[in-house]
């Protein structure tokens, strides 16, 4: 999801996109999909960095992880007026902290279903941008393998080095093949 956040950033015109991950070849591939600086969260303080990199936070962040921690550096990194979206799927159960202080910079939160989108709109629109070479559908499917390698491909899940793998049920791993296809997502 963070790669597609990345990429969607990139076609609405945003000046400056963070992306920020702890696999390298993810960064690299961020920088692809568009990211104009990325940072390593296991070596770097993110929020302290993005606040120092923007002047005072950025106006929007989206958080793709789904995580306690994520969705709240999502929101500490934000600017006053900023909005943080979090797309990543929480555990049931899982809550996060923000603090009344933090709340009088008038930030908000807000949750994604599916992009609240209007597929009858936006699905032509998305076509459009794949077809232009805009959307990067194909460069997120790193690899494609049959269903018995796919104990090796939760495996690459695990990790967190794959972006997506694409699972054939039936034939061949030709392109032709996708309508008989699932993905595995990291």
């Amino acid at each position: 999801m963070g790669l597609s956040a990345v990429n969607g950033a990139t076609i609405a015109g945003a000046g400056r996109i963070f992306a920020i991950d702890r696999v390298a070849s993810k960064l690299d591939l961020a920088k692809e999909f568009g990211a104009t600086e990325v940072l390593d969260a296991g070596a770097t303080d993110t929020i302290k960095a993005i606040r120092e990199m923007t002047g005072g936070g950025v106006e929007d962040s989206f958080e793709c992880v789904g995580s306690k921690t994520t969705v709240e550096q999502a929101f500490r990194m934000l600017r006053c007026g900023g909005t943080a979206t979090v797309i990543g799927m929480m555990p049931l159960g899982t809550r996060f902290e923000v603090s009344g202080a933090e709340l009088l910079g008038e930030k908000r939160i807000q949750g994604s279903a599916m992009g609240t989108n209007k597929f009858h709109i936006d699905m032509p629109r998305l076509v459009d941008f794949y077809l232009r070479g805009d959307l990067k559908l194909d460069r997120l499917i790193l690899g494609r393998i049959q269903l018995a390698g796919i104990n090796e491909a939760f495996k690459q899940l695990e990790t967190g080095e794959v972006a997506r793998t694409v699972i054939a049920f039936w034939g061949g791993t030709r392109r032709s093949d996708l309508s008989n296809a699932a993905v595995v997502r990291a």
